[in-house]
């Protein structure tokens, strides 16, 4: 690593701490020409796959793309901040999960519906009238009726 305020290359870590819940190292370094002290921080690089689109061409994972769609979806509801990123966080490791190299884009989908599903209801249905291409109200009345069932079947079990 090279100091940022004189560039000589030997520096030396002082110290090194786990942060961000684990996912990111942070390392304060020492230059062995100036002393100065700067502070770096280290995390895995990790690749999304590729996604391949319903016509067959493929396109690297555009995670602004999902923010945006799952954002519009959550527009006006009672959603945290911290609820909406780890939905984006599971989403994404989700795909990373699969250990491949290239998913096609309806897993992205469904993945974020499954936690659109789970995070708000309203959110879910206004995703998946998108996402399905509703035509007519009769869809929307469907998707709702199925959740109602399972909502229905969730409080026979408990």
């Amino acid at each position: 690593m090279h100091c940022p305020f004189c560039s000589a290359s030997d520096t030396k870590v002082v110290d090194s701490r786990l942060v961000a819940e684990g996912q990111q190292i942070r390392r304060r370094r020492e230059c062995s020409a100036c002393q100065e002290r700067f502070t770096t921080y280290e995390t895995a690089e990790l690749l999304m796959p590729r996604l391949i689109k319903a016509d067959g061409s493929r396109q690297p994972f555009d995670e602004d793309k999902l923010r945006a769609g799952i954002q519009r979806s959550l527009e006006k509801r009672p959603v945290s901040v911290e609820d909406f990123e780890a939905c984006i966080n599971l989403i994404k490791h989700r795909l990373r999960a699969t250990g491949e190299r290239e998913v096609p884009s309806r897993q992205v989908g469904e993945a974020t519906m499954a936690e659109l599903r789970k995070l708000d209801e309203v959110a879910y249905v206004r995703f998946a009238s998108v996402y399905r291409s509703f035509q007519d109200i009769n869809e929307f009345r469907e998707e709702i009726e199925r959740l109602n069932d399972e909502a229905d079947r969730t409080e026979k079990d408990a």
